[in-house]
């Protein structure tokens, strides 16, 4: 589940037993006729409350499916009931009777006034014992039923079967396989293979045999001590639509995730919520994990039989030391794949709307660590780096930009050359400072930049006037239409 930065779920989706519970409808018309009838699909015994009944709620009462009392509310009329559902045509009767189960602590519904509703009634999917619900929290209840007719057509008749079947062995397959991880990997392997195809075609005698043979052979490789397993994922530069779907199904499917700091809090809501997480982000000059100590962690977790991913902003491949990571796995014989992520460098340097390459201004482009030591700048070699009609993306420069800065120029490049620092690309905190090779550490000290940063310099740089499309949230006092916002 996403949510934007800063929202909130305004009701919790639950699902209710309502099973010989007594139920309240207030009003007779065609709305209540469709509340009444939701609620006795759902085993509740429903009464309805009201002085008249429309023909859809006779016909109901003529099939005895449900009780009326002919009166007009009154609060004492909850007297005995566990849910109540206002759907009269009097708004002041629906308010009153709103207030009264309030009171109680009854759970009320009243018909398009979510605001007095403590529950809604969403959009189902229903392919017994399996439902899906569909809510806007009572925004857009014509959205929540369009997205629910997309769901019908896409969810055949026959998952319903796929669920009892699960259910029937469920007991079996606890008993078996004791540990939770292991088991919610068997279930999701049995339930998007051969045994649910059988089960879809109607073949259920068949998908049962199948089912009892990966038990056991589920149970034979659980006795061996197999079965870990390492995906090494880029997270991309930090917008959760960026995240490619390998990597979305590998955080989804994991028992463990370890994680750096420059993964966005977005891509961490993706995780599956029952998953362990464990931080080992680094910064300049402070590590919260050292490398071999993340390198050995991935080994144990893998090695007590857990799908672990390690996950890391950007791509693994690109400065994030993924190749020492898989050194030492394939050193220490644990199976492992590689998810590429999209790098920062084309991630953030499309949001800011800066080609990294130009037929008119740029035919190569360099990448390159700012993450340097005192005394390591000679490591560079500057020359190259300082060439003219190339782009230069420097990862991890906020720090020693000045410097950085400095010896470009030293080596040759024009003080005027066009650079750019972007942080928090392609999120919506992103910011854009641009400048020169010259100015633009001044320029940054001055706009009160933070980590995480990318700083680009060329001349492709100038584009971004132009071809810029996405806008991040702008610092407090800034101008939105800055370039620099």
């Amino acid at each position: 589940m996403v949510r934007r930065k800063g929202s909130s779920m305004r009701f919790l989706p639950i699902f209710l037993n309502l099973a010989g519970k007594r139920c309240l409808v207030i009003g007779g018309g065609p709305v209540a006729a469709r509340k009444a009838a939701t609620l006795l699909r759902a085993g509740g015994t429903v009464t309805v409350l009201a002085p008249e009944l429309g023909a859809a709620v006779a016909e109901l009462l003529a099939q005895g499916r449900l009780a009326h009392c002919r009166k007009i509310f009154e609060p004492s009329d909850l007297a005995g009931f566990h849910l109540v559902v206002a759907a009269s045509d009097q708004p002041q009767v629906n308010a009153l009777a709103a207030e009264a189960a309030e009171a109680r602590g009854i759970p009320v519904n009243v018909v398009d006034r979510p605001e007095l509703c403590s529950f809604v009634f969403p959009a189902i999917v229903d392919r017994s014992p399996l439902l899906v619900a569909v809510s806007s929290g009572g925004a857009a209840p014509v959205l929540a039923r369009l997205l629910r007719d997309r769901l019908e057509r896409m969810l055949p008749a026959g998952y319903g079967a796929l669920a009892e079947l699960a259910g029937r062995f469920r007991a079996r397959v606890k008993a078996s396989l004791p540990q939770p991880a292991r088991r919610r990997r068997f279930w999701e392997r049995v339930l998007a293979g051969p045994v649910a195809q059988l089960v879809l075609a109607g073949r259920v005698p068949e998908a049962e045999l199948h089912l009892e043979h990966a038990i056991q052979a589920e149970k034979r490789e659980q006795d061996t001590g197999g079965n870990g397993f390492v995906f090494l994922v880029g997270a991309g530069p930090g917008d959760p639509d960026l995240l490619t779907l390998g990597g979305l199904r590998a955080i989804q499917e994991a028992d463990v995730v370890v994680y750096d700091r420059l993964v966005s809090p977005e891509i961490m809501d993706l995780v599956r919520k029952d998953a362990d997480r464990i931080y080992a982000g680094k910064e300049a000059s402070r590590h919260t994990l050292p490398q071999d100590r993340i390198n050995a962690l991935l080994v144990k977790l893998a090695r007590e039989g857990k799908r672990v991913v390690r996950l890391k902003g950007g791509d693994p491949f690109i400065f994030g030391r993924g190749g020492e990571e898989i050194d030492t796995l394939l050193e220490e014989g644990i199976p492992f794949q590689v998810v590429p992520g999209i790098t920062a460098a084309a991630g953030c340097a499309a949001y800011a709307g800066i080609p990294l390459t130009h037929r008119d201004y740029a035919q190569s482009v360099s990448f390159v660590t700012g993450h340097l030591k005192e005394g390591e700048s000679a490591d560079l070699d500057w020359e190259h780096l300082a060439r003219p009609r190339q782009t230069l993306v420097i990862y991890m420069g906020l720090k020693g930009l000045a410097r950085i800065c400095a010896q470009l120029m030293a080596h040759g490049l024009a003080p005027e050359t066009p650079a750019a620092l972007i942080e928090q690309g392609t999120t919506h905190r992103q910011r854009l400072v641009v400048g020169t090779v010259r100015d633009l550490p001044e320029r940054v000290a001055k706009a009160g930049i933070g980590a995480p940063t990318l700083v680009i310099v060329g001349e492709v740089v100038n584009l971004h006037r132009k071809l810029a499309w996405f806008r991040g949230t702008p610092p407090a006092g800034a101008d939105p239409t800055s370039p620099e916002a």
